[in-house]
């Protein structure tokens, strides 16, 4: 019996999702068009060509690096011949650089770029550091974006600029105030000794720190950026200090990438020509001496090219290019070994 106010309604059964619909007798049924992406998919090809070219394409990309170094490799060798066969292996151990009676040696000038690049990484380093992680885990926040705007942009500075400055502002400051303090307290190393000029490998080593300061800075503040932040709380929460929680869990995991960051800085610091050919001095010379003149691989291409007679003096400042070349080489090879070093006792300690 019903309750009186209440109208019972007929039972509805829902037909199940995977039910065909269905049709009115004697009406035509009509098929779900397909979708766009189906009509696509069904009107084209296997697809086995595009993958082939596809495929393809990436090869021709990757092999055109090794083209492209065997190309520079090529030419250099080339016009090179000349003196190469007039000096051999002796060219890369001389120190005689003399373009009138025709003798010639790289030595000073691999000297000079060595020397000057692992000084300027052994500034830029420590600072670089210091600055990546202030900008990280100490700068407060509305200094935080100036401060990384301003380190960034000192990577986007011209050569000629730094040399510029260099010339006005570092070599008076060298000269006048920064040399006689060293040579007061560690003249007595030989490094640091008269006659000062302002001029020098100590002023192209300064000149080169700063500009490489700017890459090995922002590449391992990014690296340190990615260090998962409950290992940093981790570390804290177990009673560590700021600078504790820094070096066992920021500093120890991103080694890797600051390792990489400062072989990006040294091969900056190797090839770099117009702002230490304005401070160095120019002078084929070794000595123990930092405030004296010297003169690298890359300076003596840009001096001395365009004024050199002969086909034995022009080639022998192309054999100073491939020089340059192969020094760059056995950097970075040194520096990886250095990087695979790392990566083996990490493995060691996981294992």
């Amino acid at each position: 019996m019903i309750e009186p106010g209440l109208v019972k309604l007929p039972e509805m059964t829902v037909p199940p999702q995977d039910a065909q619909p269905t049709s009115l007798p004697g009406a035509e049924t009509v098929p779900a068009q397909p979708s766009a992406i189906r009509a696509f998919l069904q009107q084209r090809s296997s697809g086995k060509f595009a993958d082939g070219a596809f495929g393809a394409l990436m090869l021709v990309c990757a092999l055109s690096i090794f083209a492209i170094v065997l190309l520079i490799v090529f030419v250099l060798v080339s016009n090179s011949r000349l003196s190469i066969h007039a000096f051999g292996w002796k060219f890369f151990k001389d120190s005689s650089w003399d373009p009138v009676s025709g003798d010639f040696g790289a030595l000073p000038f691999i000297f000079g770029t060595v020397l000057s690049s692992i000084l300027a990484v052994a500034m830029a380093v420590p600072l670089s550091l210091c600055v990546a992680i202030f900008l990280l885990d100490i700068c407060p926040r509305p200094l935080r974006a100036p401060i990384a705007f301003l380190t960034e942009l000192l990577a986007a500075i011209p050569s000629v600029v730094y040399g510029l400055w260099a010339v006005f502002v570092l070599v008076p400051i060298v000269r006048d105030q920064v040399g006689p303090v060293l040579e007061k307290y560690l003249g007595w190393t030989g490094f640091f000794i008269e006659p000062n000029f302002g001029v020098g490998m100590f002023t192209a080593s300064i000149i080169l720190a700063i500009m490489i300061f700017p890459i090995i800075s922002s590449i391992s503040r990014d690296v340190m950026k990615a260090v998962p932040i409950h290992q940093r709380e981790a570390a804290l929460a177990l009673g560590a200090t700021r600078w504790e929680m820094l070096r066992m869990s920021v500093l120890r995991n991103s080694r890797l990438g600051i390792v990489g960051a400062v072989i990006l800085g040294l091969g900056r610091a190797l090839g770099e020509t117009m702002a230490v050919t304005m401070v160095i001095g120019n002078h084929p010379d070794i000595s123990k001496n930092l405030f004296a003149p010297g003169y690298t691989l890359a300076s003596v291409i840009a001096n001395e090219f365009s004024e050199a007679s002969g086909d034995l003096y022009l080639s022998a400042l192309i054999e100073i290019g491939l020089a340059l070349f192969l020094v760059t080489i056995v950097v970075n090879a040194i520096a990886r070994l250095l990087v695979w070093a790392v990566t083996r006792g990490e493995s060691a300690r996981h294992a």
